[in-house]
């Protein structure tokens, strides 16, 4: 077996690794059956469909047909900002809000971008939060902060 296209069986591994944590986690909740599905139901049957996808992948990476492909080294800088940022967005919105978490978000997200334009920044970040507050506020009425706490006292 010789491996053609890096990527895509890196890629496959990973596939296969997480839909195998998906089925083995799962199994601390009761399965059920498909007419009477349990609380672990979907998400074994989801890791499961995750990992075939995965050895197809990998299978497929070996393929004599499969084109040559090469893994590019790991963009850290990129890596961190996005993670920073999730991480930014989950501490600031209970304090600050969803307008200001989700500017953070968007900011700190767009910054990782090789491409990155604050006026193409600033048109999602009014896009994104009029989309969230539509659907997320006024539509699914989920209750949470939407300005700062200091300024709704």
């Amino acid at each position: 077996m010789r491996i053609r296209n890096h990527r895509d069986f890196w890629s496959g591994i990973m596939f296969l690794v997480l839909g195998a944590l998906f089925v083995v986690f799962s199994q601390a909740y009761q399965l059920g059956t498909p007419a009477r599905m349990g609380p672990g139901f979907f998400p074994t049957m989801l890791g499961a469909l995750m990992a075939m996808l995965g050895l197809a992948i990998v299978w497929q990476s070996t393929a004599r047909s499969a084109r040559q492909g090469r893994l590019e080294p790991v963009g850290w800088r990129e890596l961190f900002l996005v993670l920073l940022a999730v991480g930014v967005f989950a501490f600031a919105l209970p304090w600050l809000g969803s307008v200001i978490a989700i500017t953070l978000l968007i900011a700190i997200s767009a910054i990782a971008s090789h491409e990155f334009s604050w006026k193409e920044t600033l048109v999602s970040i009014v896009v994104l939060l009029v989309m969230a507050e539509l659907v997320f506020v006024k539509g699914l009425e989920l209750q949470f902060p939407v300005w700062p706490k200091f300024l709704t006292q």
